[in-house]
């Protein structure tokens, strides 16, 4: 992008500043930082939150700008960049650069007609997406977006456009090239569910079964651990896509942070605005999934839709609408796609926190008597719905050949490959040693868990940040408890974290008690665990 030969752009992009990385997480924001005192502010005119320019060494990214009074952040030469700003523009402290007028998105006209209401074409959201993409947009103007697609719900055809738009800005992975295996299967959680570590289990299942499966994962923005932040336990995740290429050949698997391979990079910025907003639209959900598996190079999938009165999905009607858009996209994105519906009324396994929940996987895997049974139960099923896109596999003998490689040790021996190959943590981490027992406040029956207040007191605790913390559910739903009886554990590192989680979870321990006759009719019955 040239600069602009206004009389106004010449005077504020003729005098070079220097950078000054401030060391400032604005997270998926450009943000640069200039003194008010600063020739150039004044030349110019420019305003706190303007949007500029930044130009330096042949890069060219949009800002928004922030004016400062204090030199010891930046003085009146020098241009302070953020450190997202700092990685786009690839320079060293003090390289020079300039500053110019930005002109707003060109899709911008796209953005006011869909808060406005209005349906978008095709070509309408794709330079929205690419805009985003490209950080032309501001905090504001993402959340104006993502705002107008909640209120003014996203049509089936536009969110296959999203998805197009999002898979299209981003790198697309091809592992029929890179190793030669047209089936790549993968699984999905759409999320809200603590402990829902079944990603561990199924990908060494099915790695063992022979298909292909390369995890890509990402780290937790709300919950209390995500698969990378569990996996981190046992090896590293955070790997050059050259060397995952590598690992996948050697067994046919890895569990990876998918941060580094650019995978629908626009949905990264949506997601920093979504998260704070707490907004988790249909529309946006269905396009942010799908576009990362298929980046992915994902050619079959298995998506489970957890259902519960604190999951993200609360009932069975809105959990079938759901299941038919993600359907209806993934058809026409050419994408194999298998939807579960799960129950999604409690957290799934004891540990909630990255350790242990690596705890909880490795019991299953290596068959201790101890090991919770929700959590291997739930990964068979899900195992055996992707060896059924074998087709060589029978529909309804999946269940059975997930079951027969965990029992046999096969799949043990396929995640100690994947640790290995990813290179495994020297250091075994424990559960925090500072502890603490959340007991029941009378005699009853567990008859309702509540999954965001249990994540809440587990991140309290300082899951996922410190690995170790977390909680350890001593009761699920159908137990019967006695007052005084220890309901959890409370595992901290730091006194102050666990002083927060305890005072949060004293005044609501997160579990309901009641009457055998009020636990919900599935538990009462034994019924399957998905539905």
């Amino acid at each position: 992008m040239s600069d602009r030969s206004s009389p106004l752009v010449s005077s504020s992009a003729s005098q070079a500043l220097k950078i000054r990385r401030v060391g400032i997480d604005t997270w998926r924001e450009n943000v640069v930082y200039m003194h008010r005192d600063c020739p150039v502010v004044r030349a110019a005119g420019f305003q706190a939150l303007s949007k500029v320019e930044v130009h330096a060494n042949g890069q060219t990214i949009l800002a928004v700008l922030n004016v400062v009074s204090d030199e010891h952040i930046v003085k009146g030469c020098e241009l302070g960049v953020s450190e997202d700003a700092f990685a786009r523009l690839g320079v060293n402290d003090g390289h020079s650069a300039s500053v110019s007028h930005a002109e707003p998105p060109q899709s911008i006209a796209a953005l006011h007609r869909k808060i406005a209401g209005e349906r978008l074409s095709k070509e309408e959201i794709h330079a929205i997406i690419r805009d985003v993409a490209q950080a032309r947009y501001s905090k504001v103007e993402l959340a104006a977006f993502v705002v107008a697609t909640n209120q003014y719900e996203l049509d089936r055809e536009e969110i296959v456009h999203l998805t197009e738009a999002m898979i299209a800005v981003g790198r697309r992975l091809d592992w029929q090239r890179q190793v030669g295996h047209g089936v790549v299967v993968d699984k999905h959680c759409i999320g809200g569910i603590p402990g829902n570590r079944t990603s561990m289990l199924v990908v060494p299942i099915v790695a063992a079964h022979g298909m292909t499966c390369p995890k890509t994962s990402s780290r937790a923005i709300t919950s209390p651990s995500g698969t990378a932040d569990t996996m981190e336990v046992l090896a590293r995740v955070e790997l050059p896509f050259e060397r995952m290429v590598e690992i996948v050949r050697e067994t046919h698997a890895c569990l990876a942070w998918g941060g580094t391979a650019d995978l629908s990079p626009a949905d990264d910025i949506l997601i920093s605005v979504e998260r704070p907003l707490s907004i988790d639209s249909p529309g946006q959900m269905v396009a942010s999934i799908l576009s990362k598996k298929i980046a992915a190079g994902s050619t079959h999938l298995v998506l489970d839709i957890p259902v519960g009165p604190s999951a993200k999905v609360r009932s069975m009607a809105e959990a079938q609408r759901l299941k038919k858009l993600f359907e209806y996209v993934a058809k026409h994105l050419r994408l194999q796609l298998d939807v579960v519906l799960s129950d999604g009324r409690q957290p799934i396994g004891r540990g909630i926190g990255p350790v242990l929940e690596a705890r909880d996987v490795m019991q299953v895997l290596q068959g201790d008597p101890s090991a919770p049974q929700d959590l291997r139960q739930k990964a068979l099923r899900l195992a055996g719905r992707m060896i059924e896109f074998d087709p060589d596999v029978r529909g309804g003998e999946g269940f059975q050949i997930a079951r027969d490689i965990l029992d046999s040790g096969r799949a043990l021996a396929q995640m100690n490959a994947i640790i290995d190959a990813q290179g495994r943590r020297e250091q075994v981490l424990q559960p925090g040693q500072l502890r603490a027992e959340v007991c029941a406040a009378s005699d009853g029956v567990v008859i309702a868990t509540d999954n965001l207040r249990i994540a809440r007191i587990a991140r309290l605790a300082g899951a996922p940040q410190v690995p170790s913390a977390g909680l350890d559910l001593l009761k699920k739903l159908g137990d019967r408890v006695s007052q005084g009886e220890p309901l959890y554990r409370i595992h901290a590192q730091y006194e102050a974290d666990l002083r927060f989680a305890l005072a949060h979870a004293q005044k609501d321990s997160g579990y309901a008690l009641g009457s055998a006759q009020e636990l919900p009719r599935e538990f009462a019955s034994g019924s399957p665990f998905l539905f």
